[in-house]
């Protein structure tokens, strides 16, 4: 009942599916998301009070009784059970998943108990939706690329193998020029695009 990770034939220690861990995060950004910019648009905070409550309560379970009971695990294990798991390490994601419990607490103090509205609410749940999306899009764990820079024991299996210092990219994983090219037009022309009334204010006066 009381454990972080699952015991895997072939693996030496407790691991995640890491397909589970960002459905879970998915789903979690997708409802925090709503609720977020239903506050921010609307000025109406009582969505975002209920998906901080429902967060909070979330990661508690993740990190002091069990993940594989967490609301979100359990519908994030039922929505890729047809695909073949990919196994990563349990221990990195207690260190991320507490520090994500940490805002959770954070957020719960401030915009629950004590409905404050401001800045530094803004910021908190920016950072919570900007590292489920980093998680859930890119498979990339902020709190596990800590745990490696502080522990002596490395973490042997990460997600799409990026521990394994030996191993080089694929051709089809490195961006040829026209590709690089491509990309920087666009992003130059978005940016004039938002900013170019700016530009032109600064250069010419008008």
């Amino acid at each position: 009942m009381f454990a972080f990770g699952e015991k895997v034939e072939g693996y030496d220690g407790l691991m995640f599916n890491e397909r589970e861990v960002r459905a879970a995060a998915g789903i979690v950004f997708l409802f925090a998301f709503m609720a977020f910019m239903n506050g921010f648009l609307t000025g109406n905070n009582e969505p975002t009070k209920l998906m901080v409550s429902v967060f909070l309560f979330d990661f508690f379970i993740r990190i002091f009784i069990n993940p594989k009971y967490a609301p979100s695990m359990v519908v994030g294990r039922w929505a890729v059970n047809n695909q073949k798991p990919e196994y990563t390490d349990a221990a990195p994601k207690r260190w991320a998943w507490s520090f994500g419990f940490i805002l959770a607490v954070t957020m719960f103090y401030l915009v629950v108990l004590n409905d404050m509205r401001g800045p530094i609410n803004i910021l908190t749940c920016a950072l919570c939706l900007g590292l489920l999306f980093f998680e859930a899009v890119f498979g990339i764990c902020a709190g596990c690329k800590i745990y490696n820079l502080v522990h002596d024991e490395k973490v042997k299996h990460c997600p799409g193998g990026v521990c394994d210092l030996t191993r080089t990219k694929d051709q089809i994983q490195v961006l040829n020029l026209t590709q690089k090219i491509i990309f920087s037009f666009s992003l130059l022309t978005l940016f004039y695009v938002a900013f170019g009334d700016i530009i032109n204010f600064l250069i010419v006066g008008k």
